[in-house]
């Protein structure tokens, strides 16, 4: 896990490279490196967090063999000792990384090898001798990469949209995607970031850069590999099969030079993976095992770790988040995430992180996807309204709080009903445009911050395609949500854990920003609404709404998480103009950017 940034055309300067680099030093400190080409047509960046392969033979960027092609590479690529094995007739391997592999394996194979990864990675390639850029992205988008293209053609590529404002990039909010997210809760649904000109390369796409042109294409789609049809065999036969791509995804994730840890709630899929570890290291417990507290017995799970833990005797390592801790700790976060996060739940997950680092932890693995392969959430139901806030009946937004002429500019989500059955589309809804990508960006920052490596096992593309094969009876059945997941995890853990119920609340959120953080929330919603707000909000609804809320006449605390987002981020960042212009008139319009074929690679 590290930080990449390139920039390639004919008008930028080296300082600008270097202070992409000095942006994104969180992100790896173990080294550094730089490669300008010389005729300055193309220059990359990397920070550097030490994972496999511990030597200086590491270091990045990384030159092929011929010398013609330079790559720089976030994340990892789980099975490359198996593509190193198939590679060996034709490349002669000078180090232990993954990096040499998958440069070797696109110098065989070209945008084909992409196919073949099991892996987490965002990357960029330089091409020395035809002036090409080529970037792509993982299936799901675990690893970030943010774009911004000028009008002359000259791209700037980096693992964080901090990166490319620290290039000189004009720092202006995209009032399309704050208006979509304040009027209907979307984030992460569509290319375009919280900031202006600033986009993110899809998950499962690549990006091609030659002579002032970029090209974008899809090199993965969920729905073209599981397809539309359902899996007839028998319960048995499916479920040996997903339990045997359990093991081996999370074996494939144990490689590492480093050591690795896990995170756990009291869940089945926290459960699932506590038991697959155990199975797989064949009853060792050295693994270290983490979670969080905030004291508070209504939402905390550590009796259920503490239980599940009676079987292992993994060694267990519990952050405990105070309610005075979150306004220095918001903050700081807000910083390393550059757009809105996921309120307190994330700050508790952020110093987790921290424990694990201070605690020689540098790898990590939680049990995020479970839910979205096997209809974890309640409104999977058939008689579930399909809202994307887990366990509330309350709206999770406040429109009515919004300007009109801001509001009118808003987008919502536009997710494409392909598969033949509701279940499946909202699972589909949840992968590709919601659920997952927002958890991705919010758990990338917060580990990244604490320069420690997140890996998500059950992300793994083979077990959301075998699960989106399977019938709806398999998934939810009798009011029992992921049946067959708990009867697999019933293999695993005791029985008692696996029928853990889900609990989507795992904070006192509400109850905080009620008491102990009223004070602090009510000056950080006026700390935004001063800045913006005669743009943006109608004050006094906004007001109004925040009473209504501490007076506990709402049972979601989202659209005031929402509030204090903005306030967060006037304070983080200097020099914003927010507001005063028609919003209609300053979204900005989209490039000339392409999407086809691309033949050339």
């Amino acid at each position: 896990m590290c930080g990449i940034a390139g920039i390639f055309g004919s008008n930028w300067d080296a300082e600008q490279l270097t202070a992409m680099h000095a942006a994104q030093r969180h992100r790896g400190y173990d080294a550094e490196g730089f490669y300008f080409d010389p005729r300055l047509l193309g220059g990359l960046a990397h920070n550097r967090l030490s994972i496999l392969d511990l030597s200086d033979a590491g270091r990045q960027p990384f030159q092929s063999v011929s010398g013609d092609l330079q790559i720089v590479l976030n994340g990892e690529i789980y099975n490359y000792l198996e593509l190193r094995r198939e590679l060996e007739g034709d490349h002669i391997f000078r180090t232990q990384t993954d990096t040499e592999v998958l440069l070797a394996a696109f110098e065989k194979w070209g945008h084909a090898a992409l196919d073949r990864l099991i892996g987490m990675f965002a990357l960029i390639i330089w091409d020395e001798r035809t002036k090409t850029a080529f970037a792509a992205r993982d299936r799901f988008g675990v690893k970030p990469l943010y774009y911004h293209q000028e009008s002359d053609g000259t791209l700037l590529l980096a693992s964080e949209i901090k990166a490319i404002h620290a290039a000189g990039v004009r720092r202006e909010p995209n009032l399309r995607t704050w208006s979509s997210f304040l009027t209907h809760g979307v984030a992460e649904s569509s290319e375009e970031t919280f900031w202006s000109d600033i986009d993110k390369l899809p998950a499962g796409h690549f990006l091609v850069w030659r002579d002032g042109q970029t090209t974008i294409r899809k090199w993965y789609d969920l729905y073209e590999k599981s397809g539309d049809g359902f899996d007839d065999r028998d319960d048995q036969e499916v479920a040996e099969e997903y339990l045997y791509l359990l093991k081996d995804t999370v074996r494939l994730r144990f490689r590492s030079d480093v050591p690795v840890g896990i995170n756990l709630s009291g869940g089945v899929d926290s459960s699932t993976l506590l038991g697959l570890v155990h199975a797989i290291e064949e009853g060792e417990s050295r693994v270290a095992v983490y979670t969080f507290t905030t004291g508070d017995e209504r939402y905390d799970e550590l009796p259920w770790v503490e239980r599940m833990l009676e079987q292992t005797k993994h060694p267990l390592v519990v952050s405990k988040l105070a309610a005075n801790e979150v306004p220095d700790l918001a903050a700081d976060v807000q910083y390393y995430q550059d757009e809105p996060f996921g309120g307190i739940p994330t700050l508790a997950y952020a110093k987790l992180f921290e424990e694990a680092r201070k605690n020689g932890t540098i790898v990590l693995l939680d049990g995020n996807g479970i839910d979205e392969q096997w209809g974890g959430y309640d409104y999977y139901s058939a008689n579930g309204n399909g809202s994307l806030i887990q366990g509330s009946s309350d709206r999770p937004v406040r429109p009515d709080c919004l300007m009109p002429e801001f509001r009118a500019v808003a987008e919502g989500v536009t997710a494409p009903m392909i598969f033949s059955d509701r279940l499946r589309n909202l699972q589909y809804r949840d992968v590709v445009y919601t659920k997952i990508p927002r958890a991705l960006r919010y758990n990338d920052r917060i580990s990244m911050r604490a320069t420690t490596e997140l890996r998500e096992p059950f992300l793994d593309h083979r077990l959301f395609e075998l699960a989106l094969r399977q019938p709806g009876h398999r998934k939810i059945a009798h009011g029992i949500h992921k049946k067959m997941m708990r009867e697999i995890a019933a293999q695993l853990v005791s029985t008692g854990i696996s029928e853990a119920p889900k609990r989507p609340v795992q904070t006192p959120q509400r109850e905080w920003l009620r008491t102990e953080l009223r004070e602090w929330a009510d000056d950080i919603i006026e700390a935004g609404m001063s800045s913006f707000g005669a743009a943006w909000f109608n004050r006094d609804e906004v007001r109004r709404e925040w009473k209504a809320f501490c007076d506990d006449e709402s049972d979601n605390s989202f659209y005031v998480w929402q509030w204090i987002s903005l306030g967060l981020i006037e304070r983080n960042v200097s020099g914003i103009n927010f507001g005063g212009l028609n919003p209609a008139a300053r979204i900005s319009n989209r490039s000339t950017r392409t999407r086809e074929e691309v033949s050339a690679w």
